[in-house]
């Protein structure tokens, strides 16, 4: 696994978490927790998978697809139909 850059992680911890706690109502720690321990985050941590070149919210839209069917490659942004 290429490893992201630790400045980007960072930048899309702290947009995704403050998204996530908005919408849902998580506290922070609750909203790392969920995050963090994400197959989505798993992603985005590999460079190769090429995260990064989606936006803040299409990572949450990621992450709530993961929620809802168990498999963020289930969102819209990332299937192959």
């Amino acid at each position: 696994m290429n490893r992201q850059e630790p400045d980007i992680i960072d930048f899309y911890n702290s947009q995704v978490v403050k998204m996530i706690m908005d919408k849902y109502g998580y506290s922070e720690l609750e909203a790392v927790k969920q995050f963090v321990l994400s197959k989505t985050h798993e992603l985005l941590e590999n460079a190769d998978c090429g995260m990064t070149s989606f936006g803040a919210g299409a990572v949450l839209e990621i992450w709530e697809a993961e929620k809802i069917t168990g498999d963020p490659r289930n969102s819209v942004y990332i299937r192959e139909d």
